[in-house]
Order: structure tokens, then sequence, then C-alpha cells
């Protein structure tokens, strides 16, 4: 089993959001952990981000959070809500021998499960680590991590991955 870390959306006008039940912040420190044990082990580490499309100008914020990028990452840039459509993220995954995919990142009911759903489609298996993802709510989050997720793969939390 060779496994590839998807980090969505981690971008300093998406993590300023009021997120809940975690913080923008929160969520970015257990994903910088998450990224350096995959970068430690070897395994991919994939940094997704959404560029609005048919726009002269990204909003502002629209890049990674600073320092979030490593040298052998794999970047996607997305302009639909899930980092699959469009990308060449299938291939990437493939070339490399995943089979499954550990996601976290912002927001849980938008990128992050649309990005999940089509992963399911495309086979991967899934791993979701719940404390380092928020939604824009917390009842939503909580239903995605509880009543949606465990239907498409195992629910996870950084430590698992430390």
């Amino acid at each position: 089993m060779t496994s590839a870390l998807i980090l969505v959306d981690l971008m300093p006008r998406i993590i300023g959001l009021p997120l809940a039940p975690h913080t923008g912040g929160e969520v970015l420190a257990r994903c910088r952990e998450l990224a350096a044990s995959f970068r430690a082990s070897g395994r991919p580490v994939i940094q997704v981000r959404v560029e609005r499309p048919n726009v002269d100008e990204q909003p502002p914020g629209s890049d990674f959070a600073p320092g979030l990028v490593h040298g052998d990452d794999l970047v996607v840039v997305k302009r639909t809500i899930g980092a699959f459509y469009g990308t060449e993220l299938d291939e990437r995954l493939r070339e490399r021998g995943v089979d499954t995919v550990v996601i976290a990142g912002l927001v849980t009911t938008m990128g992050v499960e649309s990005t999940a759903r089509a992963a399911a489609d495309h086979g991967y298996r899934l791993e979701f680590v719940a404390d380092a993802m928020s939604g824009l709510a917390a009842d939503e989050h909580e239903f995605a991590v509880e009543r949606v997720f465990p239907r498409f793969g195992e629910i996870r939390k950084t430590a698992d991955y430390s």
C-alpha cells in the first residue's frame, strides 16, 4: 500500500475564514505536521489550491500559506471545487503507485469532500484526518466526519500519522 497526503486549499484567504470546529490556524498547524511525517517517510505530499476561472487577477491570499510547500511536493491548481476534475492529479498519483489518499485541509464540506468523492470514484482507498480539516460551521463538519466520510473510508487523527 502506497499512501499520499492531499492537502486542500490551505490558502491565507481560506485559513482566515471563521471556521469551526477548528480554526484555520489549528488546521494549518496539523497539516504541516502531517506533511512533515509524510515527507520523512518518503510518501508523496500533494498541495492543492484553487484559482477562480475567468478573472484577470486572483483575490489576495490565493497563494499557499507561507512555507507550506516544500521542494518535492506536487502542486495542483484546480479551478473547480474538487482537485481531480480538469487536473492531472489522478495521473500524478498513479505514476507514484499511490492506492490510498489521506485527505486534510479546508473546507470540510467543499474542497475536501469533493476531492474525496472523486478519489473514491477513481478507485483510491481513503483516509480522512478529521482534526486537520474544518468547516464553515461545526455541525456541517461533524455531519461529514461522522455520517458521510465513514461510508468512503477511515476516519483518523493527526496523531495517527506521527
